[in-house]
This record gives C-alpha cells, structure tokens and sequence, in this order.
C-alpha cells in the first residue's frame, strides 16, 4: 500500500482538487481512501455533495476526516492500496504535517505557475518535506490555457533549483472550479468537450506519478 500526502503551504493551490481527482483516477484500477486533514474539511464537504448524486456518479473511493497525530500514524494498517492525505493551506500545525509526511511513501506539492506562489511551495518543501527525505514531485496547476509556457517556464525555474517537477500540468477549467460544489470528480464529469479536457490533465499526471510509484519502493 501507498500514501501520498498533498501538502502546499498556500492556499488556493488545489490541494483538494487534486487529491480529489488523482484519486478518483487511481480508484479505477485499485481501493483508495481519501483522509481530510484540513480543518476547512473541503474535501469532506465535496464527499458529502457527492453522496446526493446518483449511483453511478459517487465518488468511487472513501473519504474520512482525521487530525488526530496518533491515528494518522496508523494509516499504513488501513485495507486500501492507495491513500491519499488532503493537508490545510498553512504549516500552522506542524505537528500533524509532519506526522502525515513521516507516515507517507510520496509528497505532491500542488503550485501555480506564477512568482507569489514560489516562495511559499520552496518554504514548504524546505520545512516539511526534505528534513522527511520522502520522494515527490511539484506539480503545476491552475495554468491558464491562453498562456501555457507559464507552465513550462515554472517547471524550469523549479528544474533548475535543483527540484523535482512532473512533466505534466494542469490547465484552469471552470468544470474543476465548480466541482466542489457539484460533487464530480475527472471520472464522473460530464460528457463535455471541455470536461474531457479538462479530465485529460489529471489523467496525465496520475499516469505519469504511477509510472515512478511502480519504480519506488514503499516505507
């Protein structure tokens, strides 16, 4: 089994929508649990508008809401293949970041490709995950689709202090921004051009982070 912890100091990164979606991705093929460690509970409240959907259209994994340091320590006896930890917007409590990250196998680091969001993703990264020494990757989000070589000249300037980037990004859609509040998931959006699109992003990504965990040893 597999944790992966989602952790940006700043919010507004898409932390939850992409623990949401690579989620939703990787349940196709395996069981994967979704643990809200944010007090906001965002992803918690997205479950909850998910369970008014009809059958077909739930959330295909299950999601719990935890800060309890001890009980976090302990996710490695859950019967699932994948869990993926949902983190607040601050490293106000170190105590149960670091808990998460202690316990987890891999770190993704949510971050938009722009200058104000660079100094609080180096800032977590430093703090939270390197003194872990737990593998990840940054990933770019909330690109717009007018401006992609914001997103590829991100990943350089990361690439080049010495940072491990995925390859693949993620463009802004409204179809993600209005998820939340619809309860869908990159699996169960509708069958939009857009959407499509839309879905295709995080698929890339959940493909291309399921390539190294097949490379990777777990704790």
């Amino acid at each position: 089994m597999r944790v992966v912890s989602v952790i940006n100091q700043k919010g507004g990164a898409g932390k939850s929508t992409t623990v949401m979606n690579l989620a939703s991705v990787v349940a196709e093929h395996s069981r994967v649990l979704v643990v809200d460690v944010d007090p906001q509970l965002s992803v918690t409240s997205w479950a909850t508008t998910a369970e008014e959907l009809p059958d077909d259209r739930r959330l295909p994994f299950d999601v719990v809401a935890e800060t309890n340091v001890q009980v976090l320590a302990q996710l490695r006896g859950a019967d699932y293949d994948t869990i993926f930890v949902d983190t607040p917007g601050n490293l106000e409590n170190m105590a149960v970041l670091k808990a998460v990250v202690a316990n987890s196998d891999f770190v993704i680091l949510p971050t938009e490709p722009t200058a104000l969001a660079m100094l609080p993703l180096v800032n977590t990264f430093k703090s939270i995950v390197e003194p872990g020494g737990v593998d990840y990757r940054i990933v770019i989000t909330k690109v717009d689709s007018r401006s992609l070589v914001d997103a590829t000249d991100a990943q350089d300037e990361l690439r080049d202090a010495g940072l491990k980037v995925c390859k693949s990004y993620v463009r802004s859609y409204k179809v993600h921004e209005r998820a939340p509040l619809t309860g869908q998931v990159v699996t169960t959006y509708d069958k939009t051009r857009a959407a499509e699109k839309a879905g295709a992003d995080y698929k890339d990504v959940a493909r291309e982070l399921l390539s190294i965990w097949a490379n990777q040893e777990t704790r």
